[in-house]
């Protein structure tokens, strides 16, 4: 009764977890998305897809828990409970949901998605009016051009099938690890399968995540504006009016002609011309920023940006602190991989024990004991590295080499760059399951806070006892060879998953690891850059003078913050007296 309540709590969170990432999927399309080119279509598969790549990467505590719920972290063994058809059972579970929430996502990135950006630029206003396109025929085009990617799919799963596994293992004790090469074909497919996306979205990983790990704590530390919108905006319509005041004046003289005026009063207009310029584009930016035109979500969302604005200097300080030992935790584990990997790049550099101490790894083994501590802070670290994604996504563009094809910014995001970022950060948040598991938080994700007695016993179906002596009770790791171990030691499904891509195809598990230092040294080039670059304005919105007069306004001294911040939430500027 007690297992099956404790059970029960653990989905019950995971239940509510899924709840509050449907509303921040959905929180972040409706920001990022135009509003005047909505498709219900493209909103709609782009908050499943992203929810069910959070909910696939969040199912990890879940997974640590049920396994360790079976043993007593304390005594070193099972629970009386805890037989092995009940383990077998939470196991097989788990593989269920796992292999569920895999299949949907490669389905999504693969079919769903590409299908739904066909259908979208299918679709014809004018044709639809004059009766010249039906569903049918919208239907038919997009699936058309969908049926390439079906195909990819087919072969994928083909090549997956039939490929033959890594079992050139001569010379090398996998313990452990020797069961992971005895699955089934349909495993193989789905392994090759979700290995090569895993690849595709390392790359991504590489450049997007580490980017904006970097930029996203000192974005916040930098950008927090010391005037308001609302006063930014009646002091540019001021100065509007007397710009368009002096035109008219100069206007007056030469009779609407300006070529009739000296050359003193030509270069003053042409100067009063560049400056309302500069003046319309700093206006629109300013009615931007207060969500005008895009609905009341957005304004409330821009109240909620102004209210927390005086939060966001201590918020990207301890985001920085995060960031930086989350980098710390990556590289002492890589180097413990490249050192201590049973069979190196033979088996994808696995790794059988953790030898180096690590901070992230500490941290959630401790609070594992503790359900649902570690979830929380598992959780925070998935969306910080889930938004850094999206910030290096908006910094760096969707590009095709060096050539920018689309944008993400909040509120200017087209359908068609929706779809594609979604594609890209489903791929990225696959990259990142492998990351957080076998870098970030090794110990965690395959063991949590399980461990064994380390003592012989007379009988081999006696369970230990080191109730006397805790010295003996030892931490669960896949090379203790001790009997008792196995008997207790449960390893988590997604660590056992991603252990067999690496050792069946270890190729993957060579890209996979070495491009964790490539994450590192991009970060550390950025972050290092960052750091002593003053922030900029994107020079394709504003020409030189507008991006002067913005900084002036938007980056001026400190003084003014939380004032500029009151009126933001209230929408009226205070005159000065």
């Amino acid at each position: 009764m007690m297992a099956l309540l404790q059970t029960s709590l653990i989905w019950i969170v995971y239940a509510a977890v899924i709840t509050i990432l449907l509303a921040v999927a959905s929180l972040f399309i409706h920001v990022f998305q135009t509003p005047r080119d909505r498709s219900a279509s493209v909103t709609l598969t782009c908050i499943i897809a992203i929810t069910c790549l959070l909910a696939t990467v969040l199912l990890l505590p879940v997974d640590v828990a049920l396994v360790s719920s079976t043993t007593s972290s304390k005594l070193g063994r099972r629970k009386s409970w805890a037989s092995q058809d009940v383990v077998e059972n939470i196991t097989y579970s788990l593989t269920i949901v796992y292999y569920f929430l895999y299949s949907l996502d490669a389905l999504l990135c693969l079919l769903v998605i590409p299908f739904t950006y066909f259908w979208y630029e299918e679709y014809d206003e004018v044709a639809v009016e004059a009766g010249e396109q039906t569903l049918g025929q919208r239907f038919w085009g997009a699936l058309k051009y969908t049926l390439s990617f079906f195909a990819i799919v087919v072969i994928l799963f083909l090549v997956g099938f039939f490929l033959p596994v890594s079992h050139d293992k001569t010379g090398m004790d996998l313990g452990y690890f020797k069961r992971l090469l005895t699955e089934n074909h349909g495993e193989h497919a789905l392994t090759f399968a979700l290995g090569l996306l895993m690849t595709l979205g390392i790359c991504l990983y590489v450049l997007y995540t580490s980017s904006g790990l970097a930029l996203f704590p000192i974005r916040l530390i930098k950008t927090a504006p010391s005037i308001s919108s609302p006063a930014l905006r009646a002091s540019t319509a001021q100065q509007l009016e007397t710009n368009r005041e002096r035109q008219r004046q100069l206007e007056g003289r030469c009779g609407g002609n300006p070529e009739l005026l000296s050359t003193k009063d030509r270069r003053e207009y042409d100067a009063l011309t560049r400056e309302e310029r500069t003046l319309i584009r700093r206006q629109r930016l300013v009615e931007e920023a207060q969500g005008e035109g895009q609905g009341w979500l957005m304004r409330t969302w821009y109240k909620i940006g102004a209210v927390f604005r005086p939060f966001k200097l201590l918020g990207g300080i301890l985001l920085l602190m995060l960031a930086v030992v989350i980098w710390v935790s990556m590289l002492l584990t890589a180097i413990d991989k490249a050192t201590n990997s049973i069979c190196k790049h033979r088996c994808g550099y696995i790794l059988g024990h953790v030898n180096v101490f690590n901070p992230v790894n500490w941290a959630l083994v401790q609070s594992a004991k503790v359900f649902p501590i570690d979830y929380a802070i598992f959780t925070v670290l998935v969306l910080l590295l889930f938004s850094s994604s999206v910030v290096g996504i908006a910094a760096v563009g969707i590009r095709f080499l060096w050539i920018r094809i689309f944008e993400i910014r909040k509120g200017h995001t087209s359908p068609q760059a929706l779809l594609l970022a979604t594609s890209m950060l489903m791929l990225i948040i696959l990259a990142l399951n492998y990351s957080v598991s076998m870098l970030i938080a090794p110990q965690y994700a395959t063991f949590g806070p399980q461990t064994f007695c380390d003592r012989a016993t007379t009988s081999p179906l006696e369970q230990p006892d080191c109730s006397d002596s805790r010295e003996l009770i030892k931490p669960c790791s896949e090379l203790a060879d001790n009997p008792a171990a196995q008997k207790v030691c449960t390893p988590s499904v997604v660590s056992t998953f991603l252990n067999r891509i690496t050792l069946n195809y270890p190729f993957f598990g060579v890209v996979f690891f070495w491009a964790q230092f490539f994450f590192l040294g991009i970060y550390l080039v950025i972050f290092t850059t960052s750091l002593f670059r003053s922030p900029r304005l994107d020079e394709r919105q504003l020409d030189e003078d507008a991006e002067e007069a913005e900084e002036e306004g938007l980056l001026a001294n400190t003084g003014r913050r939380f004032n500029a911040t009151w009126q933001d939430i209230t929408g009226r500027a205070v005159q000065d007296s």
